[in-house]
């Protein structure tokens, strides 16, 4: 009597994991982005939402950590949002930096992997640290990312940057045009940029509509309203 082949064990279940996400340029601004990071110890960027300021420099750190080229991820955001501080949320401090950090954490684990990003933050080979906690450090052999750099003020950059140790790169990010800073306080990210342009070792990048890799229809947006502004 001959058995039928039971399919339920013949049967494979599909590899379902979520493969990880690559760098890869999505545009020749990029490319001079990605590049600029690679060589110069210090890259300002400049850009509108969407065109990839913290994917790639985020990827970049990735690849980087993944390779054993660095031995750590440091990420820092200013903790201003529409006029607010840290002070006015619940909890301690990693509770009150997570909403502001949600963006870069995403695309951290799209790069890692959920598993590898869970170890790496168990371990402190991701650190996600307030720019307003970041005096009196020093990283060395790190990948530092100031992301929202529009939102902080000319001593929190310089402070943000010689923070950098030996074996270690900055990158600084922002978008002017999405300012939360109160009228009374200056926005240091374009003074920078203009006061380190050409400076060896000091690398800058703009990015613009034309690199947003979202919905086509932000370029389109980004394009009008910029026409608009220069009315």
């Amino acid at each position: 009597m001959s058995r039928k082949k039971d399919k339920r064990t013949s049967r494979r279940k599909p590899d379902i994991r979520p493969q990880r996400k690559k760098l890869q340029a999505k545009s020749e601004n990029q490319e001079d982005y990605i590049d600029s990071m690679t060589e110069c110890d210090v890259t300002f960027c400049e850009g509108p939402a969407g065109s990839g300021k913290t994917a790639c420099s985020v990827g970049l750190a990735c690849s980087w950590v993944l390779d054993k080229r660095i031995d750590k991820i440091v990420v820092a955001r200013p903790a201003i949002e529409s006029g607010r501080g840290l002070g006015h949320l619940p909890g301690g401090l990693n509770e009150k930096v997570h909403p502001y950090m949600i963006p870069v954490l995403e695309e951290m684990k799209r790069y890692l992997g959920l598993e590898t990003y869970n170890s790496m933050r168990a371990t402190r080979t991701i650190e996600i640290c307030p720019l307003e906690f970041m005096r009196g450090r020093t990283f060395d052999d790190s990948f530092t990312i100031l992301d929202e750099a529009q939102n902080a003020t000319y001593e929190q950059i310089i402070m943000f940057i010689t923070r950098l140790g030996m074996g270690s790169t900055a990158v600084i990010n922002g978008d002017p045009a999405q300012t939360d800073l109160k009228h009374r306080e200056s926005g240091g990210f374009m003074k920078l940029m203009y006061e380190l342009d050409n400076l060896e070792g000091v690398g800058m990048c703009e990015l613009d509509a034309c690199d947003i890799v979202r919905n086509p229809i932000i370029g389109k947006i980004m394009e009008r309203t910029n026409r608009g502004n220069q009315k």
